[in-house]
């Protein structure tokens, strides 16, 4: 079944199809039991085969994704975004006056730029990259420590409540998913995932229009602003719900291992979207006592 997500959709083992040891593509019903793609005589399983020069052998890597192996890339991948965000934090000094906040809002809207460019680059690869993914997990990093701390700096206390509230919705629509057990339909897919693009498309038209001084709030720190931030939470864990559905589809499809990194990506950049918009949440809340 297709993915309409943009981080899974040009892989093949997350859209209910395994792949070999060369990452092409296998369809259920096209092995031997199917009739067809019987092995022709005088050749042997491309699984089984080995490479390396005379007398070296080397055993081509047949690994398949498993949920252990999705806990732990997603374990490294948030683990080097957090290290990013800390160092991001403390080599910044402190924040003593308004000014001050100018430099470290540069180095976090290029952090942001990047880990832009680096996720699209990862979402349209077909042959998932661990180097890639690391790398968007350190531009992440830095924007996030740098506007985490200008958010603390200005109200204090939002980032430990964000931080928890981002791990609560996390381990909430998990529990949701497993215990409910939730289905993931076509209609509800291709439902988040235009109202995820609307939603960005939005805030998008409200940054380049404030620009030009004729912002309408989208990305404010008004109701409005307050309003977008709550339904992004909304729109966050409704993608959660998709990522944990995929994550199930690639383990059932076979997918090779490498594919857990793909797992942690998507996994990662909903989670970052999740903290970001509680983030902002608690700034208006606060902002408003």
């Amino acid at each position: 079944m297709q993915s309409s997500n943009p981080v899974f959709a040009r892989s093949d083992t997350f859209n209910g199809r395994s792949a070999n040891a060369y990452g092409n593509p296998t369809y259920p019903g096209s092995g031997p039991a199917a009739g067809y793609g019987q092995p022709t005589p005088g050749y042997t399983d491309p699984s089984s085969w080995r490479t390396g020069g005379p007398g070296q052998s080397t055993a081509i890597d047949t690994g398949r994704i498993t949920i252990d192996s999705v806990v732990q890339k997603t374990a490294i991948t948030l683990g080097v975004l957090i290290v990013a965000a800390a160092a991001t934090w403390v080599l910044s000094g402190d924040l003593t006056y308004e000014a001050d906040a100018g430099p470290l809002i540069g180095l976090a809207m290029a952090g942001a730029l990047i880990g832009f460019v680096l996720a699209m680059v990862n979402s349209f690869k077909r042959v998932i990259s661990p180097a890639l993914v690391l790398a968007y997990a350190v531009a992440e990093g830095v924007f996030i420590g740098g506007i985490s701390k200008i958010f603390e700096t200005m109200y204090d206390g939002v980032v430990v409540g964000a931080t928890l509230g981002t791990v609560a919705a996390f381990a909430g629509t998990l529990t949701a998913y497993k215990v409910l057990d939730i289905k993931v339909t076509d209609k509800f897919r291709r439902g988040v995932v235009a109202a995820m693009f609307g939603f960005v498309a939005v805030s998008m038209l409200d940054l380049v229009m404030g620009f030009f001084g004729s912002s309408f709030g989208f990305n404010g720190f008004g109701t409005l602003g307050l309003i977008s931030s709550v339904v992004g939470v909304v729109l966050g864990v409704l993608m959660l719900i998709l990522d944990f559905d995929f994550v199930e589809r690639a383990v059932a499809a076979g997918a090779p291992e490498r594919e857990s990194w793909r797992a942690a990506f998507g996994l990662t950049v909903t989670i970052v979207w999740i903290y970001i918009e509680m983030l902002r949440i608690l700034a208006i809340l606060r902002g408003n006592d």
